[in-house]
């Protein structure tokens, strides 16, 4: 019988040992799994700003993330949006609710730190002890503003939309006045050799320069790409001095108003691609739009 408990702890010890040990090699990969993530995410965005090896990333760059939320209350229906504000001299976070109508409804500071902000559960249990029942609120989507300086580079935004047979996530670039300056496709699961191609640059690039008023009209077409277009989209393929300045300039002002052509044996993907980016900027616009007028009537310290 002793021998039996001898065993039996025994077995429960070098379990628990195991567990311990278990745990934290998946604790430790997790964190560098999110790091490795952020890292790659973060090199994406400062790609699509346009810095890189020979034009590296500058001291003064800022990039301020936004995240939107939709509160419901019995049924009546608000946008509140997480962002940083400045706070005694110190970068804050605060909860700003606009209603549908685009009035301003009030900002309450956030007991959230910087480091923190970018975790769904941190803002969460942040939210929880602002927002009372019966309020609810959820997450919805993330805006990054990239600054330099006092100067907008850019808006950055995730988004996903359905392709033909996956979700398609990506990186959407604009600039002030809301023209598309980079695309990033960051996930997808598309067919090989046919959607899945809406990662080389002849197509994805497609996009760029492409105004909000373009994006709301764009359709797709099935003609192959102007031989033209095509060498300059393939960006990555340029030769030393094969497009002199002159020349971008009147390719892009001869393109930039082009519809998107379809890739070969792939139009379903081509046309939910460009439908899907089209929701994004047209739903983005209109939506700063309504938020910036209700930070500037309401003079509220935002940090950027």
């Amino acid at each position: 019988m002793k021998e039996i408990i001898r065993i039996t702890l025994g077995l429960t010890i070098s379990c628990l040992i195991a567990g311990i040990i278990m745990g934290g090699v998946f604790t430790a990969t997790e964190k560098a799994k999110e790091h490795n993530e952020y890292l790659n995410v973060r090199g994406t965005m400062t790609s699509m700003l346009g810095f890189n090896a020979t034009h590296p990333v500058p001291a003064d760059l800022r990039l301020y993330s936004l995240y939107r939320y939709i509160l419901d209350k019995n049924g009546t229906k608000s946008i509140g949006y997480v962002l940083p504000v400045k706070k005694d001299k110190k970068i804050s976070y605060a909860l700003v609710t606009v209603g549908l109508d685009g009035k301003f409804k009030g900002l309450s500071y956030l007991n959230i730190s910087e480091e923190k902000v970018s975790k769904i559960e941190a803002r969460k249990t942040a939210l929880d002890a602002v927002v009372k029942p019966p309020e609810t609120f959820t997450y919805a989507d993330s805006t990054i503003i990239a600054k330099k300086g006092p100067k907008l580079l850019a808006y950055l935004l995730p988004g996903e939309f359905n392709g033909f047979k996956s979700v398609i996530k990506v990186m959407l670039a604009l600039n002030s006045k809301f023209t598309i300056t980079a695309l990033e496709i960051m996930e997808d699961d598309e067919d090989p050799g046919l959607g899945a191609e809406i990662s080389e640059e002849y197509f994805k690039n497609q996009f760029d320069d492409k105004s909000l008023q373009t994006m709301k009209k764009i359709k797709v077409i099935k003609q192959p790409l102007p031989n033209d277009y095509r060498r300059y989209l393939e960006k990555s393929k340029w030769k030393k001095g094969e497009f002199t300045k002159a020349k971008i300039d009147k390719i892009r002002k001869k393109y930039k108003d082009h519809d998107i052509c379809a890739l070969t044996g792939a139009t379903i993907t081509s046309r939910a691609m460009t439908r899907g980016i089209k929701g994004m900027v047209k739903k983005f616009a209109y939506r700063i739009r309504i938020l910036d007028n209700a930070l500037k009537q309401n003079k509220v310290p935002v940090a950027f």
